[in-house]
């Protein structure tokens, strides 16, 4: 599966996170891909954002590194006359550009679509922006997840709005990119015409506010912060103490779940009880039910308590860090590590993690 894409050749005209998320991708399908950085300021600006612990005198970072494997790359300066020559003859003869140049930056460097129509009729040019391609708004994760719900949702009443640890609208945006650029692939081998495709970060957003869209646009419903919990469903995300100093999170989707989680709490009383008879009822009177489980649940080990609940089909998980995750070998083996003579040593996560077997 590594080399489906073998003949195909992408430049990367992005920075940050979106862009080249989409780019690795498609390297890790066995494409070609040929990373544009300004050489005036050092390349891609994730190159300087290091933790403390990292090595202050590497030219990368690990965050850089988590979407730039497998990658030609070009430092350039598009205002200098000889270097913009060099990456015209590489989009023309491509299949793929991905960019995310703020509004008019396109046009003053010539890396607009309709200038490289001109030159590679068959090109799909994929471009990501903040808020749309009319606005000039610098756009960053966070703002993205103040302006579109997802921290005012996030958090508690007691935290306040908190953003989601990872840069997940720009994860999102990648996806709706990616499946963007593969539609206008099948659609250039049948027509044999090129394609632009546009994506914005914040309509990546809104779209993936999904069940809790609905919530408000059928039931009027404004999702308030209610941390881990499910407004539809009870119990799901309370987060409980073990015996053992672990926490352990449920998910009961359905009445034969939140049965078989009784039976073994010998908490069986619940079940013949009105105000837990249901999954609505469960809901309206979850903090009361929350400290039932509480009681019960502290009696237990951690382990030996999810391996039963996996046993009768009770979803529910421990709360792991992530040095707790990474001790898995099953993770292990999703990681991607690369050494070259520019960036070093580096190791990532997959972008792609399906199989597809004959």
């Amino acid at each position: 599966m590594d080399s489906i894409f073998k003949n195909l050749k992408v430049v990367e005209l992005a920075n940050v996170l979106a862009g080249p998320a989409v780019g690795m991708f498609f390297s890790e399908l066995g494409a070609e891909v040929i990373k544009i950085e300004n050489k005036v300021t050092d390349g891609d600006v994730t190159r300087s954002w290091k933790l403390p612990s990292e090595n202050p005198k590497s030219k990368s970072s690990a965050y850089y590194a988590s979407v730039n494997w497998n990658k030609k790359i070009i430092f350039a300066d598009l205002k200098n006359e000889s270097d913009k020559k060099k990456i015209i003859r590489l989009i023309e003869k491509a299949d793929v550009v991905i960019s995310n140049y703020k509004k008019g930056d396109d046009v003053k460097f010539g890396m607009d679509y309709p200038s490289l129509k001109k030159i590679n009729p068959t090109l799909i040019y994929a471009h990501i922006s903040g808020f749309g391609e009319t606005s000039s708004r610098t756009a960053f994760d966070i703002v993205l997840q103040a302006e579109t719900g997802f921290m005012y949702m996030n958090g508690t009443k007691k935290s306040g709005p908190v953003k989601m640890p990872v840069a997940l609208i720009d994860i999102l945006a990648a996806h709706q990119l990616k499946e963007g650029i593969l539609v206008s692939l099948i659609k250039r081998g049948t027509s044999g015409k090129g394609s632009k495709v546009t994506v914005s970060l914040y309509d990546a957003a809104i779209s993936s506010l999904a069940n809790q869209a609905t919530n408000w646009l059928m039931a009027k419903h404004n999702p308030q912060p209610i941390g881990s919990l499910h407004p539809n469903i009870a119990p799901y995300g309370e987060i409980f103490n073990t015996l053992d100093k672990k926490q352990i999170v449920l998910a009961v989707g359905n009445d034969k779940q939140f049965k078989d989680l009784c039976k073994h709490l010998n908490l069986e009383s619940l079940l013949k009880n009105d105000k837990f008879s249901t999954n609505r009822n469960r809901v309206k009177n979850r903090e009361q039910l929350f400290n039932l489980l509480s009681k019960e649940i502290k009696k237990h080990k951690s382990q030996p308590l999810l391996n039963h609940f996996i046993q009768k089909d009770v979803p529910a998980g421990i709360i792991k860090s992530v040095k707790e995750v990474f001790n898995d070998k099953k993770v292990k083996q999703l990681s991607l590590k690369e050494n070259d003579t520019f960036n070093g040593k580096s190791e990532r996560i997959k972008s792609l993690i399906f199989n597809i077997n004959n």
